[in-house]
């Protein structure tokens, strides 16, 4: 499975307060979501996130609560993909939960730099930055992870599987 898309660069410790405020916890459909994500922190993100675009960010990405409107309001901002140095377990969770693919890689996160354009193997674990001609590697996905992805998240998946 390939993904390409621009990145969009974060620092670390990005917590889920940063990703959708508390005060827009009332709303669980990701469209709605997708329109305060980063609102206090990048205002710029909701209006600009292209569909296919790409979060890299530093250690400890979706830190706080265990809040799953975090990685909703990301994925229905059109990201497809978050790379970062590490995640909040709960966070990393969550997002697979709903079939949004996480990947760790150290030198992707301090490599690439906001507005790169990558291709990313979620398979391998390769990234491609596009506009530098360098390539990084990320820890693969597993490969029953990957089937949650393919279905769409977890509950798209125990559906396919009669569970």
């Amino acid at each position: 499975m390939k993904i390409e898309g621009n990145i969009w660069k974060f620092h670390d410790n990005v917590d889920t307060d940063l990703i959708i405020p508390a005060r827009f916890l009332n709303v669980s459909d990701e469209e709605t979501l997708a329109k305060y994500c980063f609102t206090d922190h990048r205002p710029d993100f909701a209006g600009g996130a292209q569909p296919g675009d790409i979060i890299v960010a530093g250690k400890n990405f979706g830190c706080g609560s265990s809040r799953e409107h975090a990685p909703l309001a990301i994925k229905g901002a059109g990201i497809r993909l978050i790379i970062a140095e590490s995640f909040a377990r709960i966070f990393y969770r969550n997002a697979f939960n709903i079939g949004l693919p996480l990947l760790e890689s150290t030198e992707a996160a301090h490599g690439l730099e906001e507005g790169d354009h990558v291709s990313v193997d979620l398979v391998t674990g390769d990234i491609k930055d596009q506009k530098k001609k360098q390539t990084f590697m990320a820890k693969p996905i597993p490969d029953f992870m990957m089937e949650i992805i393919r279905a769409g998240g977890l509950v798209n998946y125990t559906k396919q599987k009669g569970m």
